[in-house]
C-alpha cells in the first residue's frame, strides 16, 4: 500500500510508536504534524496536497479543506466528530472513520476523580501544604448528592456507572434519551439544573450549553465539571457566578480557545487541566491503534492495495 499520511494530532505516537509503525508496516509514508499543536484550516490546506490519508485530532476538517485536498480517508483519533464535515466527506467520496470507544473509560474516570477533588477542596489544601500551611478544610461527600449528566452517550453512561456505587441520584439531560433507566432519571435541563449538586457535561455538541441563564438556574453551591467541548460553557459567565458565590467550584478540561489563558486561571474555586481527558497510556494507545487501523481499512475501501512488509 503506497501513500502519504498526515498526522494531525500532535501527541500521536509520542508515548508508544506502535501506531506509526503499523502505518509504516503497510508501506505508508507518515508525515507528523510540523507545528506540534492544533492545526488551523489554512495550514491543513497547505499540508494536504498529495496526502492520501489524515489522522485527525481536534482541527477543523471542513468542506473547504476537503475540496482543496487529495484525501481519500479521514480517520478521527477521538470520539467527537463535530470538527469534521462528515456530510462533505460522504459527498466527496472521502472515507470517514473515528474511534468512539477509545476515550470512554479514561474520561469517565477523570470526571469522577475531579468531582471528588472539588467536593473535598483537595487542590487548595495541597497548595497550602506545599506552601507550609496546615490548612484543614471541611468538604462534602458524593453519597446523597444529585448529579446531572448533560450528554448521556458512551462517556456519560460510563460516568453514571462509575458513580452509581457512591449512592448518588443520577439525572440524564439528553434530547435523544427519553426513557428512565433503573438508576438514572431523564430530565429536561430547566428541571435538572435547580436540583443538581454537580453538573457534568459530556455532550458532543460544540454549541453553548451553559450560559448566563443556565448558571442562574443552578442550585446555589453547585459544582460544574466540563469534560466535553470548551464552547459548551460561557467562561466569562462562569467566572462571574463563581465570584458571586452562586457556584461552589468548577473543573474544566477544555476551553473555547486553547491553550487557555483566560480569567479562570488562578481562580481559587477552579481546577484546570489542559484537555487531557483521554490522556491515559492505555486509552491513548487503544485510540491511536484503532485510528491507524481505521485509516488502513479506509484506504483499502477507497481502492488502495495493502503491501504489508
Amino acid at each position: 500500500m503506497n501513500g502519504k499520511i498526515l498526522i494531525g494530532t500532535s501527541s500521536f505516537g509520542k508515548r508508544d510508536p506502535a501506531p506509526i509503525e503499523l502505518l509504516q508496516d503497510h508501506g505508508l509514508e507518515v508525515m507528523p504534524n510540523p507545528y506540534g499543536r492544533k492545526l488551523i484550516c489554512e495550514e491543513l490546506i497547505n499540508l494536504l496536497p498529495g496526502v492520501d490519508g489524515l489522522i485527525a485530532g481536534l482541527e477543523t476538517v471542513d468542506r473547504n479543506v476537503l475540496v482543496s485536498s487529495t484525501l481519500k480517508v479521514v480517520s478521527r483519533c477521538g470520539s467527537g466528530i463535530s470538527n469534521v464535515d462528515v456530510d462533505a466527506c460522504r459527498e466527496l467520496g472521502v472515507v470517514f472513520k473515528y474511534t468512539p470507544f477509545g476515550p470512554t473509560q479514561a474520561v469517565a474516570e477523570l470526571t469522577v476523580g475531579m468531582m471528588i477533588l472539588l467536593l473535598r477542596d483537595a487542590c487548595a489544601m495541597n497548595s497550602s501544604l506545599h506552601g507550609g500551611k496546615w490548612d484543614k478544610r471541611v468538604g462534602f461527600q458524593l453519597k446523597g448528592k444529585t448529579v446531572a449528566i448533560i450528554g448521556y452517550g458512551r462517556i456519560g453512561r460510563r460516568t453514571a456507572s462509575l458513580l452509581a456505587p457512591f449512592g448518588v441520584r443520577l439525572l440524564a439531560v439528553d434530547p435523544f434519551q427519553n426513557a428512565d433507566e433503573e438508576s438514572v432519571t431523564v430530565m429536561a435541563m430547566q428541571d435538572a439544573l435547580p436540583v443538581s449538586d454537580i453538573v457534568v457535561i459530556h455532550a458532543s455538541s460544540e454549541k453553548e450549553i451553559l450560559g448566563e441563564g443556565e448558571f442562574a438556574m443552578m442550585k446555589t453551591g453547585a459544582f460544574l465539571c466540563n469534560a466535553a467541548r470548551g464552547q459548551n460553557v460561557d467562561e466569562i459567565a462562569l467566572n462571574r457566578y463563581l465570584d458571586n458565590g452562586k457556584l461552589g467550584g468548577a473543573w474544566l478540561d477544555s476551553y473555547a480557545k486553547e491553550p487557555y489563558a483566560g480569567p479562570l486561571c488562578g481562580h481559587p474555586k477552579v481546577i484546570l487541566t489542559p484537555h487531557v481527558g483521554s490522556y491515559t497510556t492505555e486509552g491513548r494507545l487503544e485510540m491511536e491503534m484503532t485510528s491507524a487501523q481505521n485509516l488502513i481499512d479506509g484506504l483499502v475501501e477507497s481502492g488502495k492495495t495493502p503491501q504489508i512488509r
